[in-house]
């Protein structure tokens, strides 16, 4: 059993605010916490039940990490999942990288998100299409959010996220940088040949872009529909239309 300092610590991450304070977020179940081990993230401590700590090929924890065995019922009790019988880490948030939109690469921005669910799902298309990152407006979901980090199904360790004003960011991108944006009155993306490079855009899915964000586009891209859903998805629609950027590579 954990001491009481230690499960006030867990929990207290929990929150945005307490994360921000202490720069640390939670990475819970065993996919996540196996690649937490294997990237280069800094780890404050392992929670692990038994059984998944004679798992093998289990990656060691990083010298000097206190480790702890603990029963699936409190790790259950100090996560946020609903089931938990592996394990569960302490780990720092890294230190921001430059951003910086490069020729030849696509990056990946989004505004107003405010699911963790699926703003981990975006992470983890960043990361299959290979994206130079995420750039988050302000209105967004936390990224360090241990719904959205669970939802990334380990791609947070690989996948490089910023969070900005979007409208002045991108209102300071070269003016030859295409800034992408879907939108239901924009263009066919099957009839268009797109490359990887520039801004994609992705609004909400109850509100879209705002105004401010959307005046910096410069092209609309529209997914055609045969049915009768009245709109997709934000992560569906994102992986639609990334497809499309690298389906002629």
């Amino acid at each position: 059993m954990v001491s009481k300092a230690v499960a006030k610590y867990v929990q207290q991450l929990h929150q945005k605010k307490y994360r921000q304070r202490t720069g640390a977020f939670l990475v819970e179940g065993a996919k996540s916490v196996r690649e937490l081990l294997s990237s280069g993230l800094q780890v404050e401590r392992l929670l692990l039940t038994a059984e998944f700590a004679a798992t093998p090929g289990l990656p060691p924890a990083p010298k000097g990490v206190p480790v702890e065995v603990v029963s699936a019922e409190e790790l259950t009790r100090l996560g946020t999942l609903q089931h938990n019988d592996t394990a569960l880490a302490i780990a720092r948030i890294p230190d921001e990288a430059p951003l910086a939109a490069k020729p030849g690469h696509l990056l990946l921005a989004l505004d107003q998100v405010r699911d963790p669910g699926n703003l981990g799902t975006l992470i983890r298309l960043a990361d299959w299409y290979g994206l130079g990152g995420v750039v988050l407006s302000e209105t967004c979901a936390d990224a360090w959010n241990p719904k959205t980090v669970a939802a990334t199904m380990g791609s947070f360790t690989r996948v490089r996220v910023w969070q900005r004003n979007l409208p002045e960011w991108l209102g300071h991108l070269p003016k030859d940088l295409p800034v992408y944006g879907a939108d239901l009155h924009g263009d066919n993306v099957h009839r268009l040949h797109l490359t990887p490079k520039g801004v994609l855009v992705m609004g909400s899915e109850s509100h879209g872009l705002t105004p401010e964000v959307e005046a910096c586009l410069t092209q609309r891209l529209h997914i055609p529909g045969q049915g009768g859903a009245e709109s997709l998805n934000v992560a569906i629609s994102a992986a639609i239309l990334l497809d499309n950027f690298f389906r002629h590579l």
